[in-house]
């Protein structure tokens, strides 16, 4: 009996084709007309998208081009990183799991590869298996929930569709606490630590969290598991919450509004790290690696570091490994559903 053609898709946000106005537009347009990322109906809803096609998409596209021009390298970092990201975990797969044929696949929510051709070309390709790995380690409306409504509207046209499984979230997957930890550790061993760890996640609008998206306590809750990973006394860490968008309040404290106050209270040197971010994109890049240094030396500091995303490196392709081993339970031998459980129970 011949195996069924399995499929993985390591899907992350998304990236404009080019740093071109142009293109950028493009993909900003794709990105701030989704209802997940800007929610809002009625009224609401006719404003907003009033303000992104009159203002927004006529003036944000130029000073965004040039923010990654100065970060592009042929491609964006966020697509060659992932690209890289699935070289890795492809050769990780055939090494752990031999005996079986797995496929690894990129994907975007907006922007190419998109993740509805990628599943349509999947499934004619006679894949009858697929699982959806998002990229994102806290679940958010804003994030994850986008790959779900795109899952179910790809199944809502076809009449036979692959089983088709999504990652949730892995947060406080002790692999990817230990990688988070592993890097700061190496990063430190290289360089005079900081008398403070900020830890600093892409924001979302306040009233979300109010209606009951759990991404803050996630990303506490991500912090809490590394502070103590870490063996970090409370002083040394905090969290804080960056990239806010429009008037409304965002998941406070700002990261900017944070770095601008550290050096009045004593704290002249730190360490930066963006737990939220798998690989290493415009709001690590550029956001945090440049324009908060800035704000963080311009108010007096002496020592800043930005401690890189996770990206391919090996803590993070175990990590992906284990993700996709405990996610595909029923699908492979049970030889490796237990070996799945035994590296879990290790890693605990």
């Amino acid at each position: 009996m011949s195996q069924p053609k399995t499929a993985v898709l390591l899907v992350n946000l998304g990236s404009p084709d080019q740093p071109t106005p142009a293109a950028v537009r493009r993909y900003l347009k794709e990105f701030l007309s989704d209802r997940r990322v800007v929610e809002g109906d009625g009224i609401m809803r006719l404003v907003w998208l009033t303000v992104l096609n009159t203002i927004i998409l006529t003036f944000r596209p130029r000073k965004v081009a040039k923010l990654y021009a100065s970060i592009w390298d042929q491609d964006s970092p966020l697509r060659l990183i992932l690209n890289q990201q699935v070289a890795a975990l492809q050769l990780a797969l055939q090494k752990t799991i031999p005996d079986q044929d797995i496929q690894v696949f990129s994907a975007m929510t907006y922007g190419n590869p998109g993740l509805s051709a990628r599943l349509e070309e999947l499934a004619q390709a006679g894949y009858t298996k697929i699982l959806v790995l998002p990229l994102y380690p806290q679940y958010s409306a804003t994030t994850t929930a986008p790959i779900y409504d795109l899952i179910a509207r790809f199944q809502q046209q076809a009449r036979n569709f692959p089983d088709i499984r999504v990652v949730h979230d892995y947060h406080d997957h002790p692999l990817y606490i230990r990688a988070l930890a592993d890097s700061v550790k190496a990063f430190r061993a290289d360089h005079p630590a900081g008398e403070k760890l900020v830890l600093s996640y892409h924001g979302i609008p306040q009233e979300y969290a109010d209606k009951g998206d759990p991404y803050p306590e996630h990303c506490h809750r991500t912090s809490e598991l590394l502070a103590k990973e870490l063996k970090l006394a409370s002083g040394q860490w905090q969290t804080t919450f960056q990239s806010r968008f429009g008037p409304k309040a965002w998941l406070q404290p700002y990261t900017d509004k944070t770095l601008e106050k550290l050096p009045e209270g004593g704290v002249k040197r730190v360490d930066i790290i963006c737990p939220a971010f798998s690989a290493d994109c415009l709001e690590t890049l550029e956001e945090i690696a440049v324009e908060n240094r800035e704000v963080f030396m311009d108010a007096g500091g002496e020592q800043y570091r930005y401690i890189p995303a996770l990206n391919a490196e090996p803590g993070m392709i175990s990590l992906l490994v284990a993700l996709v081993k405990q996610n595909s339970c029923g699908w492979f031998c049970q030889t490796c559903n237990n070996n799945e459980l035994n590296e879990r129970n290790d890693a605990s």
